[in-house]
């Protein structure tokens, strides 16, 4: 379990940096009712980043944790607005985007494990 950790915030802050690198991604696939779609994607970014520092510290990583589990909460909106544009279009992957789906309860799971 100690290494999982590391393995979460890899991804977490690897996530955050693309937010910064390749913005118009993110903004397809944010919701129209979410205002300031930049803003939005460069804020989710930066909380990516944070959950992932915090999570390698054990003084933050409880915090971390949590702040983990309200981001995943926060963007699965993204990600059902991302499977539905996949499927109105006819992606050729739109059933990756389904598996997104359950995979980001399955990371709110693994942030609350780290909440110790």
């Amino acid at each position: 379990m100690f290494y999982t950790k590391f393995v979460l915030a890899f991804f977490l802050i690897l996530a955050g940096i693309f937010h910064f690198i390749k913005p118009q991604f993110f903004m397809k696939i944010m919701p129209d009712y979410i205002p300031m779609h930049l803003q939005m994607v460069y804020i989710s970014g930066a909380v990516e980043i944070l959950c992932g520092i915090l999570l390698l510290f054990p003084e933050t990583q409880k915090l971390g944790a949590y702040l983990c589990i309200a981001l995943f909460i926060a963007v699965f909106p993204a990600n059902i607005e991302m499977a539905k544009n996949f499927y109105q279009s006819h992606h050729k992957y739109f059933w990756l985007t389904i598996l997104r789906l359950p995979i980001q309860i399955v990371l709110i799971w693994w942030a609350y494990q780290f909440r110790k």
